[in-house]
């Protein structure tokens, strides 16, 4: 299974809800952290950076989440995906494992992005 490609409008969604968790929640930063919360069944959403390089550094991850049952989808930036998740340096994924006030937004994404 591939990573779920966003709109302009969904991924701006996305980061909404990675702010809204980053200052009421909790996340997960790099590749490690985030396989490592997929695997552990804590990972409620998995963000994934379109532009990474090498591709085998987040391969595993789509795999993981649809084992998982994990919704993984792809915006189109590290560096957007990091200043979202409140870095100053890119990341290539970030899972979000305590939505904090965004339950409701992450709700909605996850019923939008099923489809």
């Amino acid at each position: 299974m591939a990573l779920k490609e966003l709109s302009k409008e969904d991924a701006d969604r996305v980061f909404e809800a990675l702010g809204v968790v980053k200052a009421t929640g909790k996340l997960r930063k790099g590749t490690n952290e985030v396989t490592k919360a997929v695997e552990r069944g804590e990972a409620k959403l998995v963000v994934v950076a379109k532009d990474v390089n090498p591709k085998e550094i987040v391969m595993h991850l789509p795999l993981l989440c649809e084992e998982k049952n994990i919704l993984a989808v792809e915006v189109p930036t590290r560096e957007e995906l990091g200043s979202a998740s409140g870095l100053n340096v890119p990341t290539v994924a970030v899972a979000i494992v305590n939505e904090g006030d965004a339950k409701k937004l992450l709700k909605e994404l996850n019923d939008d992005l099923r489809r």
